[in-house]
């Protein structure tokens, strides 16, 4: 069964380009672009937008590479607090080493790493030490004097004065950073005045994605985003502003539309005239919504992207890490969707391999797991926990049985591989668990190829699970986590622990 697309890359790669190029003219020639979201591996949008290419942003700055410099911006605080980037499981710091390697690989250089509100933090610091030493420019810019209220402070040399330049010579200045609060903004605005008192006249655009402003509010596409930002609150509105300078209705959210009155008085200080932007809609640079080539594959996709969202939501609220108050706007944004669980066609077969798990007395623990995958063709595979293996790594060798034609009763690994791995992990690392998680299960499947041909074949197959769907009736240990993203999977999985043990190595 083909893959159904509802994304035209291209045409969007055509028309933001050239709206980011009539931007840089508008501005005798140099222009600040905030990019909002992620520049890399942006599967969010991916997920929403079949047939989005992850990285095709950086496809764009690749065609417009002789004419960019890159800033990359990191909030001192998300350093300090080992911030997560939860689609890769690494924290922001690991994210920008990881940002600056990709640039490179697409040909691309990032000029400087700027740690805003910085404060002498100690993880900072040392981050900071770390760049340097590896040949990279770092500037340290402080909390802006003044901010948010005190316009005449903010835009003076004790505000945005008081942090240091940051050289550029191209007409197009990227500036990116992981995650909302990173200081993008801050730093764009920081350089307008530098700019400014230099007599360069330069201006400032965002680059967007979502929510896509010629949408309507009630498309599965916007109030996915919603679902996506829930931690932030994040609610998407119609833009005032637009709409009284214009009289066209367009969607916004609302922290741009709170923050516009400000941002424009802020950006009229330095610049000493009006300014020509009227709402926060003509700040931003964003043609996605000209990509789009079949509207009813997109909100399908969009459904189930709020349906993956809530279960993530319900599995942080189970670890602590997120607030009642955040699992209810969840659930608020399922119900204004008509979302259930029970929409994500791998959940109900799950749940019925963890009942068979049961029925059969084979669990961990007195647990008994399940998990469904669905193939790129719609067929439902399912594996259940066992003494000798979790339900997600039963779920993955029968996925490659089943893509390879190989009957159920044969074994991909050899009894003697297990046996060799349970040893290690009980008698030689004194673990209490010695179950396989995915990834030991990966390694072990490896190891058989060598003298195997099946489980070489399966091997072989394991890449055609990527952006496959799977769910598990328990949150995934560390192992089943990072084994399920590397095949790239889109994983969710029911509010329920594994294990009775509150550590999990």
């Amino acid at each position: 069964m083909a893959e159904k697309i509802g994304f035209d890359n291209e045409k969007y790669l055509e028309e933001q380009s050239a709206e980011i190029l009539k931007r840089v003219d508008r501005f005798q020639g140099k222009l600040y672009l905030e990019f909002g979201g992620k520049l890399l591996y942006d599967y969010h949008a991916s997920r929403v937008l079949p047939g989005f290419d992850p990285n095709v942003k950086m496809r764009l700055l690749q065609k417009l590479k002789d004419k960019i410099n890159v800033i990359l911006c990191i909030y001192a605080g998300d350093i300090e607090r080992k911030k997560m980037r939860a689609d890769f499981g690494i924290t922001y710091d690991a994210d920008s080493l990881k940002t600056i390697d990709d640039f490179k690989e697409w040909g691309i250089d990032v000029n400087a790493v700027v740690i805003t509100r910085y404060a002498g933090q100690p993880s900072a610091k040392a981050f900071k030490n770390k760049l340097e030493r590896r040949g990279v420019k770092v500037y340290t810019h402080q909390f802006t004097k003044g901010y948010p209220t005190d316009v005449d402070q903010i835009v003076s040399d004790e505000g945005y004065g008081s942090n240091e330049y940051i050289p550029t010579d191209k007409p197009i200045v990227i500036v990116t950073g992981p995650g909302p609060g990173s200081g993008k903004l801050g730093t764009c605005l920081g350089q307008l005045y530098h700019e400014y008192r230099r007599g360069a006249k330069v201006g400032y655009a965002k680059f967007e994605t979502f929510p896509i402003w010629n949408l309507p509010l009630s498309k599965k596409v916007n109030i996915a985003y919603e679902a996506a930002t829930v931690d932030l609150k994040d609610v998407n509105l119609i833009d005032s502003h637009h709409l009284e300078a214009y009289s066209e209705t367009t969607v916004n959210y609302n922290r741009d539309i709170e923050a516009f009155p400000l941002l424009r008085k802020i950006i009229e200080k330095i610049t000493g005239e009006e300014s020509f932007y009227l709402s926060p809609t003509d700040m931003g640079v964003n043609r996605v919504g000209f990509g789009i080539t079949d509207d009813a594959v997109v909100q399908e996709a969009s459904h189930q992207e709020i349906i993956r969202r809530y279960f993530r939501c319900a599995v942080e609220y189970a670890m602590g890490f997120v607030d009642k108050e955040i699992l209810e706007r969840a659930e608020l944004i399922m119900e204004k969707v008509n979302g259930k669980p029970e929409d994500r066609a791998v959940v109900i077969p799950a749940r019925k391999a963890a009942e068979d798990a049961e029925k059969n007395g084979k669990g961990n623990e007195g647990i008994y797991c399940g998990a469904a995958l669905q193939l790129k063709d719609g067929t439902i595979i399912t594996g259940k926990n066992s003494p000798m293996m979790h339900a997600s790594s039963s779920l993955i060798l029968n996925a490659a049985k089943h893509l390879t034609g190989l009957p159920d009763n044969i074994y991909l690994i050899p009894e003697n591989v297990i046996s060799s791995i349970t040893f290690l992990k009980k008698e030689v690392l004194l673990g209490r668990v010695i179950s396989l998680d995915v990834e030991e299960t990966l390694i072990a499947l490896s190891i058989s190829a060598i003298s195997n041909p099946a489980a070489q074949m399966a091997v072989e197959c394991l890449k055609d699970l990527r952006n496959c769907e799977v769910h598990l009736t328990h949150i995934p240990t560390p192992g089943d986590e990072a084994g399920l993203r590397k095949l790239g999977v889109n994983l969710t999985s029911d509010p329920d622990f594994s294990s009775r043990s509150l550590f999990i190595s």
